[in-house]
């Protein structure tokens, strides 16, 4: 029996098949779009094609925080049973969700002092908190406690990378990361930015590079940077997409022909994301070698 249950929310890129296996629960960010409000927070009443040709249609989406009552209602379960829950959550500079989850975990502690609940911001988004919860998952399954398995996330969130690059700058601009002036003038130039969730949780602009091809290459190019120039074999890496696969496919490709890769993943991006990165976002996620503080100084 695991020592502890995991629950996510929907930031948080899970492939559904990994969910089942491992159990996870899944707090569901609800958004909206056309009007209409989708609960799940994912896939259960449209498809990401369906998703992301709205957006491409005109459409605009938002989304709601997971709020404290949701929170509450499901720590309490978890304290009544006298169980042991970890939740990871998706960034609390990207979202309050995070904040949320704290607010009810300090009043259901009020009631149940000694309740074994941890809420670990991930200081992430989408897959890259999916490489947190690998680990997680490991951790569980080797028997670890809550207690050390909240401390080894602690340090290794700080190496987990999230790379991406978009194929259209006007989503990026609603969600205020890039000027409109910019929107413009690099869709009619073609040129692609380049991104990465920082340690402070923001998102980051580290480049640019001309057309799709040459922002897929550049992303390993600065997955590379992040490695040892000794490592030659990778033990996971996942490629979260906007509806392209057929780029997180390259994308994988490309990076084999560097390194082994024991272990790929292409996962499309949620709407929680999704609503802001747009369609056409190709996001790269790996345990790099070093911390992600040291990466944005050698930058």
């Amino acid at each position: 029996m695991s020592e502890f249950k995991i629950m996510i929310d929907t930031g948080c890129d899970v492939s559904e098949s990994f969910i089942k296996e491992n159990n996870l629960t899944v707090m569901p960010i609800s958004y909206q779009i056309d009007g209409e409000t989708h609960d799940d927070g994912g896939w259960q009443k449209i498809t990401s094609t369906e998703f992301y040709n709205k957006l491409r249609s005109g459409s605009m989406a938002t989304t709601t925080l997971v709020n404290p009552a949701r929170f509450k209602e499901k720590f309490e379960e978890i304290a009544k049973k006298d169980e042991s829950l970890l939740y990871i959550s998706l960034s609390s500079l990207l979202s309050g969700t995070y904040q949320n989850a704290v607010l009810a975990l300090e009043e259901v502690k009020e009631e149940y002092p000694n309740c074994k609940i941890y809420c670990l911001d991930s200081i992430n988004a989408s897959a890259g908190i999916w490489s947190l919860v690998f680990h997680a998952v490991e951790k569980c399954k080797d028997g670890a406690t809550l207690e050390d398995t909240a401390k080894y996330l602690e340090e290794k969130k700080n190496s987990c990378f999230a790379l991406f690059t978009v194929d259209d700058l006007n989503h990026l601009h609603r969600g205020g990361r890039v000027s409109k002036l910019q929107a413009v003038a690099g869709t009619m130039l073609g040129v692609k930015p380049l991104l990465h969730v920082s340690l402070a949780g923001k998102l980051e602009k580290t480049g640019k590079a001309k057309g799709r091809k040459g922002s897929l290459a550049d992303l390993v190019g600065q997955m590379k940077n992040a490695l040892d120039s000794k490592t030659k074999s990778l033990e996971r890496i996942i490629i979260g997409h906007g509806d392209c696969e057929e780029d997180a496919k390259t994308m994988v490709n490309l990076i084999k022909e560097s390194y082994e890769v024991k272990e790929s993943h292409i996962v499309a991006i949620a709407p929680s994301i999704g609503v802001h990165s747009g369609p056409g976002t190709i996001a790269l996620f790996f345990d790099g070698d070093m911390t992600r503080e040291t990466y944005e100084k050698n930058m």
